[in-house]
């Protein structure tokens, strides 16, 4: 439109002054070129800044599977956690739905008693009863599954550069959770609990259970 209204008005002074109507309709085509272009600003090296792009996902390239993991940790998986968390009921019922090979990652909160503690070797793990069910927890140091990374929600795979920083960030979230419990011992057994962990559901069971928050001595 604008460039229709300069040729019009390049061609009426034209009819009176073709020198003149030239150069008006040049100029005027100068001027509308130059508002359309973007200022780039250059940094100190003298290079062009280039603006982020909005639309871009985040950038975790520079960064260690535990920097994005303490990232995480405190502003993001401990809130979305404790907002998500299913009751034991909702657990079963999520639980119910799933069919064949179908998995699901959940956060779940609740009361349970301590029915053993394996303290020994890498896969130590907590045995808990749960409303007449049994749940194991573990205890690491070796912890198997992707449960608190997945149970989130917004970590997204295409977010990092492959599938090995994806895994290494699982990892580094599962010892993070670790790193934030107390110490768990045998004379814990018959105690109450209460729990906040992560856990992958499937139809037939219930897997790679990682307490994000245990406190013991509390009621059910």
């Amino acid at each position: 439109m604008q460039l229709s209204v300069l040729r019009i008005l390049g061609k009426e002074a034209t009819l009176g002054n073709p020198g003149t109507g030239k150069k008006l309709a040049t100029w005027a085509l100068a001027l509308l070129l130059l508002s359309a272009c973007d200022v780039v600003k250059l940094g100190s090296d003298g290079k062009p800044i280039i603006p982020a792009d909005p639309t871009a996902g985040p950038d975790y390239s520079n960064q260690t599977p535990q920097q994005i993991a303490q990232e995480f940790w405190g502003p993001k998986i401990l809130p979305a956690a404790r907002s998500q968390a299913l009751d034991w009921p909702a657990l079963k019922q999520a639980q119910e739905k799933l069919a064949g090979t179908d998995t699901k990652s959940v956060y779940s909160k609740f009361s349970a008693k301590v029915g053993a503690v394996d303290a020994d070797g890498m896969e130590r793990k907590l045995t808990l009863n749960v409303n007449g069910d049994t749940v194991l927890l573990q205890l690491g140091p070796v912890i198997k599954g992707n449960a608190v990374r997945d149970a989130a929600g917004f970590i997204h795979f295409e977010d990092f550069k492959n599938q090995v920083q994806f895994a290494q960030v699982s990892r580094a979230l599962n010892k993070q959770a670790l790193g934030g419990l107390p110490a768990i011992d045998p004379s814990w057994v018959g105690q109450p609990v209460d729990v906040l962990a992560a856990f992958t559901l499937s139809h037939g069971s219930i897997d790679d259970g990682v307490a994000l928050d245990i406190k013991r001595g509390a009621s059910q």
